[in-house]
């Protein structure tokens, strides 16, 4: 990319300033992810959205204990059983932090303003870990 060539000729401290910022977007949109559930929450009066935060709580459980450490996981098509086990599983969550809210909405435990505001807050959180491996592989290729 243009821009890549550009940054390469920036001193160092400019790249630390701009890694920290990026750094503190991801916890800016960690922290709106949050506010969003708790608000879903605490607008209602209702408190069942909050089961959706375990969820967020499990999905990188399956990756950090069968994955190999890196994120190139994720997007590589080769694997063994155990990493192919550890996809799978992490598939389940993401689909059930889809389907936790929806089930609670089809059984009117929850109104649909929760239920918008919960799925603000796994659009919020995808947004964040897409973010972050795709910073993380920026900063394995910058290295080398």
């Amino acid at each position: 990319m243009p821009w890549q060539t550009h940054m390469a000729d920036l001193p160092t401290y400019v790249h630390t300033c701009l890694h920290s910022c990026r750094l503190a977007v991801l916890a800016i949109m960690c922290s709106a992810g949050i506010v969003l559930q708790f608000l879903a929450c605490a607008l209602y009066k209702n408190w069942w959205p909050m089961l959706t935060a375990t969820m967020y709580v499990m999905l990188p459980m399956p990756l950090l204990f069968f994955g190999p450490g890196d994120s190139s996981v994720i997007s590589s098509t080769e694997g063994g059983g155990w990493v192919d086990a550890a996809k799978f599983l992490t598939g389940a969550s993401v689909i059930g932090s889809i389907a936790i809210p929806s089930i609670l909405k089809h059984a009117d435990v929850i109104g649909l303003g929760a239920l918008f505001l919960v799925f603000a807050s796994l659009f919020v959180f995808g947004c964040t870990a897409f973010c972050y491996f795709r910073m993380a592989v920026e900063d394995e290729d910058s290295y080398f």
